[in-house]
Formats: structure tokens, sequence, C-alpha cells
């Protein structure tokens, strides 16, 4: 498991961009045959990717980092499946994931296997952990089943429908948020105009994106911001006093997770356009 230590909002102004990278980025995400993670300092959570070839990739505590019995010992985990047919078993229960499905699994869920249902075309779980002090149960979402709201306007570029999965009004968590963001053909930016959220961290994961495109995540304090060009299936973790926002050179979509906190959507700073450096 990769560890990221995170400066503080001062610390951060002085990185070069390999620095940015290093310590910002998740780019090693979906091994095929294996289940890659990055633990975060900030509020401790865990990005995630598993993608099952022939077999099947069972979830084990880091005893490092953990310092856990099994993964999900003190900790709670949202999955969304962006590949092919799989199926995630927990405890001994299989739940079918279809492309766009997600599944909560909650604190206490001893043991947790990823499968794919053709090893040729597999499944691709992305999933983000932090941690919980109560069990909720686990319950399996269906793309359909997500709640949408349409935002944003191709005058702005920036049409898109956001999918919330886990959250309050939806599947409930002890304090993971997590859903996914599509935006429409002739859409490049997201989360403009901009916010932070001091309450809670979160992590950005992009895909959809072609192998000759690319996105400028932005990043830092709004008055002195900072960009790291991002590819396809990476992920970007944003410290409370971040902004989060981007822009492709095509339409794409993305996971994001939230832990802190509070778990109120709208629970955030907005930043005036022109307060933007």
């Amino acid at each position: 498991m990769e560890v990221k230590y995170f400066p503080d909002p001062e610390g951060y102004k002085r990185l070069t961009t390999g620095e940015l990278r290093n310590i910002f980025l998740i780019d090693k995400l979906f091994t095929n045959g294996e289940i890659d993670m990055a633990y975060s300092s900030v509020d401790r959570s865990i990005t995630g990717s598993a993608v099952p070839g022939g077999a099947g990739l069972k979830l084990e505590s880091s005893k490092k980092e953990m310092a856990s019995e099994y993964f999900t010992e003190r900790r709670e985990i949202g999955v969304i499946n962006i590949g092919n047919e799989g199926t995630i078993i927990a405890d001994g229960k299989k739940y079918i994931m279809n492309k766009k499905d997600g599944l909560y699994i909650g604190r206490g869920t001893r043991e947790i296997e990823f499968l794919s249902t053709n090893k040729d075309k597999p499944a691709m779980f992305y999933f983000s952990s932090y941690p919980a002090h109560k069990e909720y149960p686990v319950v399996h979402s269906k793309f359909s089943e997500a709640e949408p709201a349409k935002l944003g306007s191709l005058k702005t570029a920036n049409q898109r429908t956001i999918y919330k999965y886990i959250h309050p009004k939806g599947i409930k968590s002890c304090q993971l948020v997590m859903g996914l963001t599509e935006l429409e053909v002739g859409s490049t930016w997201n989360t403009m105009p901009v916010h932070t959220h001091q309450r809670r961290s979160e992590v950005y994961m992009y895909f959809n994106l072609d192998d000759d495109s690319c996105l400028f995540h932005f990043m830092g304090t709004p008055d002195e911001t900072r960009h790291i060009v991002i590819r396809n299936m990476q992920a970007v973790i944003s410290p409370s006093y971040s902004i989060h926002s981007g822009v492709g050179t095509q339409n794409y979509s993305f996971i994001w997770s939230m832990g802190g906190e509070n778990q109120d959507f709208d629970d955030m700073d907005w930043v005036q356009m022109r307060e933007i450096k």
C-alpha cells in the first residue's frame, strides 16, 4: 500500500510539479489481476481498485498502515464498478455488479472478495474507504437506483449529471459520501465555480478519457492555485483547504468520495470567480 503524507496550506505552495504529483496524485490504479491501494494522511482515507482476472481478489488488511485483523474492522467502503460485469462476495453473500453499480460495505464485514464474470473482460472495481465508528449493513445499488441531479449548461461547458449513491438520503454510512458524475458531450468543466469544504476531504477519480486526452485538475488555496495533469483512471486527493475543479480535452466521468465531519452534500464554502488566482 502506498502512503501519502500531505503538506499544510503554506507548504504546498513551494512544491515542484513532480512533488505535487507525488503527493496528491494516485496514478497506480486498475492493474489487471491486482488490488492497488493508497493510504492518505488526510482523514485516513484509503483509495483503491481491484481488477480480478482468472482468480478472485481478496481484500485484506495492511497490518503496517491499518493495524487491524481485517480490512473493515474499523472501516467502511464504497465500491463502484466501471468495468464489465463482476461479483463482490461480502461475508459469503454474492452481489452481482454490472457497470456503474455501487456497493456499500459496512464496518465489521470480515471477508471481501472481488471476481470477474469473464476473465477476458474483467470487472474494474474502484473503492474508497474511511474510518467508521458505527456498523451499517451492506447495500447494493444498481446504477438506475442512484439519485440523479442535472447541473450546469452547454453555455458554461459544464452540463453534467451527478449520481448520488452513498449519502444521507440514500445508502446510509458512518461518514462516507460517494457518487458518480458524467459530463455531456461538448462539456469539459467540472465543479466550477469552485468551493472548498473545511469539514471533509475529497477524492476524484477521473475516467472515460481517451488515451490521447488529458485533464487539468486545479487544486490548492483559492488565492494561489496549482494544477496537475491527469490521465484516464487516475485519482487526486483534495485536503479540506483545497479547491477541486478540472477541465478536460474532452468530456469525461469521475467518481467522487468524501469523508470527514459532515455528510451534507451541500456543505460547501463557495469561492467567487473574481477571488480565484
